[in-house]
Formats: C-alpha cells, structure tokens, sequence
C-alpha cells in the first residue's frame, strides 16, 4: 500500500446553523461554546454559528441560501446595497476563516446540517483528499448506530458553493431524517458522536499516529429529478411509497418513483442509479425530487503527518 505524509493539522472549525432551521449544529455549537471547547490534543478548535439571523428567525435563510453563497464569483463580487444579507455573511466567513484556496485559511472546516430525508449521516465533500478520507473511515469503522455514508460532488473549487470548501479540508455532516425547526435526542447524539470519533482522528494524527491506507465507496452526484408538472408548472405527483424513505437503494429501470395525484404510478427509466435527499423538505423550492447518484471506490493511501 503506497504511504505518504501530509502537513499537520493545526486547527479545525466547526459550524452550525448554516441553515437556521436545521437545529443540531446549531445546539452542538452552543453547547461547545458553553463548554469553552478550545482544544483537542493539539488541535485548535473553533465554533461559529454562521446564519445568526436565520436561526433568529427559526428558517432556513432571510434573503439567499447561505449553502450556496461560496462560489469565486459570489465571494468576490461588490457589496452594494441590494446584496442579499447571505452573501454578505458568506463573504465575513470566507474573511474569517478562509480565504477560500488561500494559505491562510483554516485547516479542515466541518459544516453540520440536517435533512428531513432517511439518509443516516452522510459525510458530504468535494475534492478526494486523504484527510477527509480517513476520517471518513475512521467514522464508519467506529460509529453503528446509523448507516454512514460518503456523498461526493465533482465541482470545481472555484464553483463550490458550500460553507466547507473555504477551508484547506472540509467536510458536512449531514444527518436525518429530522423535521425543519425540531431536535431529535438520537441525530443530536449520532451527530456529537461523529463529531467526538473526529477529533479523535485529529489528535491521535497530530501526535504522530500513522493511519493505514484502505478503500471507501462514496456516492458521486449525476444528476436531479424534479416532479411531474403541469403546463403552470405545478406538481402533479408525490414520491412513489417505494422510493420514500429508501435513500441510497440502487434504482432500476422500472421502480416506481412517483405516484400522481390522480392515482397513476409513474416509473423510473435510465441507468440503475442510487438516489439520494428523496422528498426533502427544502427542495421543493429548487425543483428537485431527489438526487441520483453513481457509487464508486477510492482508494487512499497510508498516511502519517508530515513533519515541518
């Protein structure tokens, strides 16, 4: 197995309430905060709440969806006064903890979310990096009480839009199924588990542990479904009982993906695919059913830190 070793780690900070009414970030953050939580081992830790008015206002955003604020193009352009107030909050926090692509920027940034779809926790990121591998792994090896899964989209740095892509490694949790604006005692608890396995990693890693190399699947976005709609533009359908709660179960040609409100069942035709975020709550706006998503295998080395 090939080795290698990568710069320490020497801080890490964790956020929630990117969206205001996904409340486990936002608690664990709090709690972290109360508990005065500075350090793990070597490592800084830092805690921001990121959507303060959002949460205020107990919705998913004020103006813009925060979670998509992170592009070059957004992080860069003026600030006038129609500037939604997302994007000028996107643009504090790329200052604060980035900038994004640059040497200063924070060493791994974890993002923590919730979606109202059956997707146990779901480590979501962009670039195939060892860092964010291992502790992957490191999770799904040492954490049973929920299925753990990998989502990977392939996106350039530039046009990534979410929180996490301005540190130097990054990663969102993402954890349901739970109701916007409501806290569930068992996701909190699978969340502050993965969260504690994490910094586990860390210190074990910036202490000189070495980890040995493996492989893990990860499910790599293809493409979105959005609803059968009429001439107005008006759903016609629901998700298919079938496919509801059933997130990351291979799709075939054939399955039933939609029931109409007329009663007809609808079926799925194309390549058997994994479809994901299945009926969740926020995406009603943005036009999209589900997810789908090809599973592939990445391998990745053994690692040790890299010593300066």
């Amino acid at each position: 197995m090939q080795r290698t070793s990568v710069p320490p780690i020497y801080n890490v900070t964790i956020c929630g309430g990117t969206h205001g009414n996904e409340l486990t970030g936002v608690y664990i953050v709090r709690e972290m905060q109360k508990q005065k939580m500075e350090k793990a081992g070597s490592v800084s830790v830092t805690t921001v709440e990121t959507n303060p008015r959002a949460v205020a206002a107990g919705r998913r955003y004020t103006e813009m969806d925060l979670n998509r604020c992170f592009t070059d193009v957004l992080l860069s352009s003026p600030i006038t006064e129609s500037t939604p107030y997302e994007v000028r909050r996107a643009q504090e926090l790329n200052a604060q903890l980035g900038p994004k692509g640059s040497a200063k920027a924070v060493d791994l940034l974890i993002d923590l979310h919730n979606t109202t779809s059956n997707m146990g926790l779901c480590f979501i990121f962009y670039s195939i990096d060892w860092i964010t591998l291992h502790i992957y792994k490191y999770i799904e090896n040492n954490l049973n009480s929920v299925p753990v899964r990998a989502i990977q989209l392939d996106i350039p740095s530039s046009e990534a839009y979410s929180l996490e892509s301005v540190g130097k490694h990054g990663f969102a949790i993402e954890v349901g199924p739970q109701p916007c604006g409501v806290l569930r005692a068992d996701i909190f608890n699978v969340v502050k588990e993965a969260l504690d396995l994490t910094l586990q990693w860390l210190q074990k890693f910036s202490s000189g542990h070495s980890f040995e190399g493996g492989t893990v699947d990860a499910y790599t976005f293809v493409k979105s479904v959005d609803y059968p709609r009429d001439s107005a533009g008006k759903a016609t359908a629901i998700i298919h009982q079938d496919l509801q709660d059933n997130d990351f179960k291979l799709l075939r040609s054939g399955d039933p993906i939609f029931q109409t409100f007329s009663g007809d069942i609808l079926k799925y035709e194309g390549e058997d695919l994994y479809p994901f975020f299945v009926n969740e709550c926020a995406y009603y706006e943005k036009k999209i059913a589900f997810h789908l998503a090809q599973k592939k295998t990445y391998s990745f080395p053994h690692i040790s830190v890299k010593n300066d």
